[in-house]
C-alpha cells in the first residue's frame, strides 16, 4: 500500500508573474501577451524569425530571444511597434 499525502492546490491571481512575487508583473503580463500576438502573426504568415526581424525593424538574434520569452529589455513600445509593422491591429 501507498501512504496517501495531502494535496494542497492554490487557484492563480491570473497573472502567473504576480503568483511568483516579480517585480512589476502586470507589464511582464502585458509583455507576454504582446509577445504572444507577434508569435501568431509571423506563424500565419509563415514567417522565419530572420523576416520577421526585417519586417519589424528588429535583428535575428532579438527577434529569437523575445520569442523565446527573454523579452525583458524589449520595452511594451518596441513590442507595439513590432505588431504594428505586422500589420497586427
Amino acid at each position: 500500500m501507498s501512504a496517501q499525502k495531502d494535496v494542497f492546490i492554490e487557484e492563480g491571481s491570473g497573472n502567473v508573474f504576480a503568483d511568483l512575487g516579480l517585480a512589476d508583473p502586470d507589464t511582464h503580463l502585458l509583455k507576454a501577451q504582446l509577445v504572444t500576438r507577434v508569435a501568431e502573426a509571423m506563424q500565419a504568415r509563415n514567417m522565419t524569425p530572420i523576416v520577421a526581424a526585417e519586417v519589424t525593424g528588429s535583428t535575428q538574434p532579438e527577434m529569437s530571444r523575445i520569442l523565446r520569452g527573454q523579452f525583458r529589455s524589449v520595452s511594451v513600445e518596441q513590442l507595439r511597434v513590432m505588431l504594428s509593422r505586422l500589420d497586427v491591429p
